[in-house]
């Protein structure tokens, strides 16, 4: 199975306006998420509908492919990206792998654990979770929490905590059973994700505003992968400058310091 890897990006954000273009510590994010997703996977593009994020790609020597404007997801825009990086004739992709554009501080390991839910031969839609290791993460209403079957597929993903720990306050679940959070990534196969964009949304999509709900709903399966490392995506100023003070304390100073 040949793997690409895309990073869907867009300029617009609701809660940060050209996310991928802000700098951290010397580097555009969009540059550091492809540098990371660059040490995994031999290929990597940057699926974009604005020229300034194109430009910028192309100036730092990366990937990048245009695509429509009119995509209300990233996983429609990895549809079409997939397609034109196909006719490219470079390579024919059989699978994708979808790559936050805004976690710069993406573990390249994160990816081949992922690429490796494939390794059984029945899978074709894959993601990843970690342990909830700290209690404040059962508080943060942005987190996403998955429960797995016996064989590690996803049973169902919430913006509640799950499993419900009865009769234990919520401060003390971690003592009684692991807890997993879902991480932004994702792989499928070419085939799943185009099966995936004729789907409508249903019900449980809708409530939780879930999109992989959608595959759960229809009788699909999601295999997970489970990995050590957390991730840190960038949603609002407060995110930005704590991955900055991060970067700082991992580079030392930049040049522009």
């Amino acid at each position: 199975m040949n793997f690409l890897g895309l990073i869907p990006a867009r300029f617009g954000s609701t809660r940060l306006e050209g996310k991928p273009l802000v700098d951290i510590h010397g580097k555009p994010m969009i540059q550091r998420v492809y540098e990371q997703a660059s040490k995994a996977l031999e290929h990597v593009y940057v699926a974009t509908d604005d020229e300034r994020i194109e430009q910028v790609v192309k100036g730092f020597g990366g990937n990048v492919v245009m695509t429509s404007k009119n995509h209300s997801t990233g996983t429609n825009r990895c549809i079409e990206a997939l397609d034109k990086v196909n006719a490219m004739g470079i390579q024919h992709f059989d699978a994708v792998v979808n790559i936050q554009g805004d976690e710069p501080l993406l573990e390249p390991s994160q990816l081949q654990e992922l690429i490796a839910c494939f390794n059984d031969g029945d899978s074709s839609f894959a993601t990843l979770v970690t342990p909830v290791r700290r209690i404040d993460d059962l508080f943060n209403e942005s987190e996403v929490f998955v429960t797995l079957d016996k064989n590690q597929n996803a049973l169902y993903f919430s913006r509640s905590v799950i499993p419900f720990v009865r009769d234990t306050h919520k401060s003390k679940w971690l003592e009684k059973t692991t807890i997993y959070k879902h991480l932004g990534l994702y792989a499928y196969t070419g085939k799943a994700l185009k099966e995936f964009a004729t789907l409508s949304p249903g019900n449980l999509e809708e409530l939780e505003s879930l999109e992989q709900l959608r595959w759960l709903e229809n009788g699909g399966s999601i295999k997970v992968g489970i990995t050590v490392h957390d991730s840190i995506p960038v949603d609002t100023i407060d995110d930005l400058e704590r991955v900055r003070d991060m970067f700082k304390h991992l580079e030392g100073p930049s040049i522009s310091e």
